[in-house]
């Protein structure tokens, strides 16, 4: 069997009847395609061009054996295409927390398609953090600490919590004392190991006020909602509410917030085949997550 460079080099001569056009296909030089196709013909014991002054002449033995080298690549190129083409060629799947989704992602998903309006992007939202390395998806962005056995995390945020509520709760000073809280729902977004028991007790109130109490929801966009409708008081997550806060629909009635060390991370297979696109939206996500620190 000889080496496939010197059948690429030979078939694509042959196509072109010239060394020069060959090599300006392949992105070598005019000698490494003369070369290869020598070294066919070593291999071989047989001519495969007669070499003019400025052309080549196919022999009548490379004609022969110009259509099996072309079925052999069309039957490889087919059987690639079959077994990795569709993965390859499908929409970059990109599965993200529906909070992370609407409240992070979605305020610089304008800028990726600025940049690359060539990638086309499928964005699924999820509630739970669900299978870890489902193969639906190219990239999966996992809230906890990144500690995903046999998965590449890079991480997104930095967050701090602290209360956010209904902006006439502030105004009408129901919320003046962090004690007023004990009169207060507390939402509890589900999922979180960090919440209300580590803000109360970096405010000095873990046994004034039931952590405990309160209404648990699925998700941050619900919590989100229920507390600028005046339902209760929710916990953020600076990455998640600072879009709402600056927008006034909540406010912060309390000056503490509290750094945790969950995040949420990039997660991705290690060591098996990643979409064409995979390392442009990663670079891009760690991107605009430094910028989001700074």
């Amino acid at each position: 069997m000889p080496p496939l460079n010197w059948l690429r080099a030979f078939e694509a001569s042959a196509r072109h009847l010239s060394f020069t056009h060959a090599a300006a296909e392949l992105g070598l030089s005019q000698v490494a395609v003369s070369k290869q196709v020598k070294q066919l013909e070593l291999h071989l014991r047989e001519p495969m061009f007669v070499r003019r002054a400025r052309s080549l002449e196919i022999t009548t033995a490379a004609e022969a054996y110009l259509p099996k080298v072309r079925d052999a690549f069309e039957r490889l190129s087919d059987g690639t295409r079959e077994v990795f083409g569709s993965r390859r060629s499908k929409v970059l799947t990109l599965r993200a927390a529906v909070g992370f989704s609407v409240n992070w992602l979605a305020p610089r998903l304008p800028d990726f398609y600025t940049r690359y309006p060539e990638i086309p992007l499928r964005i699924v939202s999820s509630v739970w953090n669900e299978e870890v390395g489902n193969p639906d998806f190219d990239l999966d962005i996992r809230y906890g600490t990144g500690k995903w056995p046999g998965m590449r995390a890079d991480r997104l945020t930095w967050d701090t919590i602290t209360p956010v509520c209904d902006p006439s709760l502030a105004r009408n000073a129901r919320l003046a004392h962090y004690d007023d809280l004990a009169q207060s729902t507390l939402i509890h977004v589900l999922g979180y190991e960090e919440g209300w028991a580590k803000w109360l007790r970096a405010a000095g109130m873990a046994d004034v006020i039931d952590a405990g109490q309160g209404m648990q929801v699925d998700n941050s966009l619900l919590a989100f909602e229920l507390a600028a409708r005046g339902c209760g008081i929710a916990l953020a997550r600076s990455c998640l509410a600072d879009r709402l806060i600056k927008a006034g629909h909540l406010v912060t009635p309390f000056d503490l917030t509290v750094s945790i060390e969950e995040a949420f991370h990039l997660v991705s297979m290690t060591g098996d085949y990643e979409h064409a696109d995979c390392a442009v939206l990663r670079r891009w996500l760690l991107e605009m997550a430094k910028e989001e620190r700074q």
